[in-house]
């Protein structure tokens, strides 16, 4: 029964993603919300500009429409389900913001980054509140081992940063036609079974209707796009992705489910240090995937050879958990 409801929870979430786009895609266009290619990026970019961005609203609203929808049918809905789409909403609407900004008024950097970090860290800070009305455990356990550190109130210093980390990092990776729509649907795919496998239904729903909502999303963003997810996309599914390791209290395995956007940001963070201090670039371009685009992969290349790393490394993110 339990395996028919996911069944049934991804179809749900990949069929309004899919029926929402003909009749978005097109609103967008009318509106004129097209992407702006930043001139320091790939040349190869400057085709796309003009496509329609801010796609992530169908993600969304598939998500939301979804959960609420199957949770309501075939669970209890409880705080987690609250924190999860909390912190989905709190983060699409700061990426809607940032978009909206960009597109509409036409300044192409958005919301300041100072702007954007301080709304992240509301949203995280109300998190810590709302877990710790129950009695949510502050420790963090430890990959590979049986071992776990207290954290106590220095609790909520990690939730601050693994939320605003990982919506960064995948928004950082949100740059080529398909990427984080294909390594999202694998990493939350990856929640979804290890939700089930403790129970702990409503994440697994949730974590499974995120994956019907982008693979529907992929139908239309898959190169050449035809539509992009903008920061209202990518910074809502880096934070709920967050959120459910946090609510499954696999914090720290995220970093082995969430590799592809952990390398990402680690490649953004070495060009940077390494420019700052010796004046030479390690990659020609980060993040990552534009390096390996200009050493002439090609674009749909380099994304599918990231889904497989993605792929690789979700059944061992898996595997450490279910079977070491």
């Amino acid at each position: 029964m339990q395996e028919q409801v996911l069944f049934f929870t991804i179809l749900l979430g990949f069929l309004i993603t899919v029926l929402l786009s003909p009749f978005f895609i097109p609103f967008l266009r009318r509106l004129k919300f097209g992407q702006s290619i930043r001139e320091e990026g790939p040349k190869s970019h400057q085709k796309k500009t003009g496509t329609p961005t801010m796609g992530g609203i169908m993600i969304l609203l598939s998500i939301i429409i979804t959960t609420l929808v199957m949770t309501e049918k075939f669970s209890d809905p409880t705080i987690k389900t609250f924190i999860l789409l909390f912190v989905t909403i709190g983060f699409g609407l700061l990426g809607f913001l940032d978009d909206f900004i960009k597109v509409a008024m036409k300044r192409n950097l958005g919301l300041t980054s100072k702007q954007k970090l301080l709304g992240q860290i509301i949203v995280s800070i109300i998190v810590y509140f709302l877990l710790k009305q129950t009695d949510f455990s502050t420790s963090v356990e430890i990959p590979f081992t049986d071992y776990s550190f207290e954290l106590g109130f220095f609790y909520v210093l990690f939730i601050v940063f693994w939320l605003v980390g990982f919506s960064n990092a995948v928004n950082l990776t949100d740059g080529l036609d398909g990427l984080v729509s294909g390594t999202a649907a694998i990493a939350f795919g990856a929640f979804a079974v290890l939700a089930w496998n403790q129970s702990n239904f409503e994440v697994s729903i949730f974590s499974i209707a995120v994956v019907g909502a982008v693979l529907g999303f992929l139908v239309f963003n898959a190169h050449p796009a035809k539509v992009f997810m903008g920061d209202t996309g990518s910074l809502a599914l880096g934070g709920a992705i967050a959120s459910i390791a946090i609510l499954t209290k696999l914090e720290l395995l995220l970093l082995v489910i969430g590799g592809v956007f952990v390398i990402e940001t680690l490649s953004v963070i070495l060009q940077v240090v390494s420019f700052k201090t010796t004046g030479k670039r390690i990659f020609r371009m980060s993040p990552l995937h534009h390096h390996y685009e200009l050493v002439g992969w090609s674009e749909w290349r380099v994304v599918v050879t990231f889904w497989t790393a993605g792929l690789l490394l979700a059944i061992m993110g898996i595997y450490i958990e279910v079977w070491l």
